[in-house]
């Protein structure tokens, strides 16, 4: 099959949507298939043997260190040239409007997966009023597509509530080699507890944006001086956290890769995780393969991941003292040992091999759609 994938975001950013696109796109080469990806010209043309062909990026001003590619008719052009039997929008909403738009005017199926909740970003963002114009935007663009994915359960229901067809949820993923507990090494916990191993050390991995949270995590270091904190990951408000967490026991390392984090994960002690706007969390996901126990805020995402008090801890986030109690809670090492091992094993039948097999019988369906549907016509 000849797969053409359009995404707002590829390497060498990193977040969740360019993870899992990697082993996505591993998958399919290796089973045989060609993959074209446009995407923001960040100076990658390959990623094995996937053609890249980037579009101009700009800096957006809410997020200066991440560069978007506008709607462009050379889009069109690479997509024409290329053929695909399919074309898959990855979260569509700048560069993706072109996506969506040549693959409905060529005829081509369209797959659209929806990763960011973008409409309740804007709560975080002062503009609360923009939220239907939002819903509206992104579901108008979501059902030009003949199927949406999106992953988890509870994003699903809520994308079903605002109207948007055809929506399938397309199953985690996570690199079970290579996340581990063998992983754990002293200096890197040196490193993230700033030369106090001793204390308790929680870790939070992502983008340093608003609608994180992270912020709350300081009334845990405030009541408790004998916890660390390590921040792994760089973003717009990255300046403000500085600032908020002086004082505290908290180490900003910035982005880290491959075998770095994964020593990161597993020299932890506790994986805190504060946002409730996320579609589904890969790193809580590469916690638990890390044997990194999580206390995660209560949400639709979290809840379908983790049991409280057997593969995680989860609180309340309107309640800050249940953050604290959570913590606290986890510095027995018994409990902590116990909650980080089942949590580990509940994750060792997920792999990105099953995800990547699972999105390509969606692509099948769509593709066995169409030619019924062609077959219809041609018997009218």
């Amino acid at each position: 099959m000849r797969i053409a994938i359009i995404t707002e975001t590829f390497l060498p950013s990193t977040d969740g949507i360019v993870t899992r696109l990697c082993h996505t796109i591993e998958w399919l080469t290796k089973e045989g298939h060609q993959v074209l990806v446009v995407a923001p010209d960040l100076g990658v043309t390959y990623f094995g043997s996937a053609k890249v062909v980037g579009i101009p990026a700009h800096s957006f001003f809410l997020y200066p260190d991440k560069k978007l590619a506008m709607p462009s008719r050379k889009v069109g052009y690479y997509l024409r040239q290329f053929q695909p039997d399919l074309v898959h929008v990855v979260n569509p909403a700048v560069l993706g409007i072109a996506g969506v738009y040549y693959g409905w005017r060529e005829q081509w199926p369209i797959v659209a997966s929806y990763h960011t909740q973008i409409p309740y970003y804007a709560d975080y963002y002062r503009v609360p009023f923009l939220k239907p114009v939002l819903w509206w935007f992104f579901r108008t663009l979501h059902n030009r597509a003949v199927m949406n994915l999106c992953t988890s359960a509870s994003v699903q229901r809520d994308l079903e509530q605002h109207r948007f067809r055809n929506v399938h949820v397309w199953r985690r993923g996570v690199d079970l080699q290579g996340f581990g507990p063998q992983y754990r090494d002293w200096t890197m916990r040196e490193r993230l507890t700033n030369g106090k191993p001793s204390n308790t050390l929680l870790l939070f991995v992502g983008r340093l944006a608003v609608e994180k949270e992270i912020e709350t995590i300081r009334s845990v270091l405030l009541a408790k001086p004998d916890v660390c904190l390590a921040i792994v990951g760089d973003g717009p408000n990255r300046s403000f956290l500085q600032e908020y967490f002086k004082g505290t026991n908290t180490v900003f390392t910035g982005f880290m890769h491959g075998p770095e984090l994964a020593k990161a994960y597993s020299s932890a002690d506790i994986f805190v995780f504060p946002s409730t706007t996320e579609t589904l969390g890969l790193v809580l996901i590469e916690a638990m393969a890390s044997g990194l126990p999580v206390v995660a805020a209560r949400s639709g995402p979290t809840e379908e991941q983790l049991k409280h008090r057997v593969t995680g801890m989860l609180y309340d986030p309107s309640d800050t003292q249940s953050l604290v109690g959570s913590i606290t809670e986890l510095q027995n090492e018994e409990l902590r040992r116990n909650i980080a091992r089942l949590s580990r094993d509940s994750v060792q039948n997920l792999s990105w091999a099953s995800a990547s097999s699972q999105l390509f019988s969606f692509y099948t369906q769509v593709m066995e759609c169409l030619i019924q549907k062609q077959s219809v016509v041609q018997n009218i």
